[in-house]
């Protein structure tokens, strides 16, 4: 997984932290929860808050 597959992280971070409220969690823990996944290994110095943000959007979306 690459830092550019939103839906997938979403889905993962959904999966791997089901009582987690998106709308309520830091950018820093984002970050290093999308750092955890399984099957990511893109370079993390390539994330940005743009990228972060996509990402908290799509697990809202994907909760919802």
């Amino acid at each position: 997984m690459k830092w550019t597959d939103i839906n997938d992280i979403a889905i993962g971070l959904s999966e791997a932290h089901p009582d987690q409220d998106p709308l309520k969690l830091n950018f820093v823990d984002l970050r290093n929860w999308v750092l955890a996944l399984p099957g990511f290994d893109d370079d993390p110095g390539r994330c940005g808050e743009k990228i972060l943000e996509a990402i908290q959007q799509a697990w809202i979306d994907e909760v919802n």
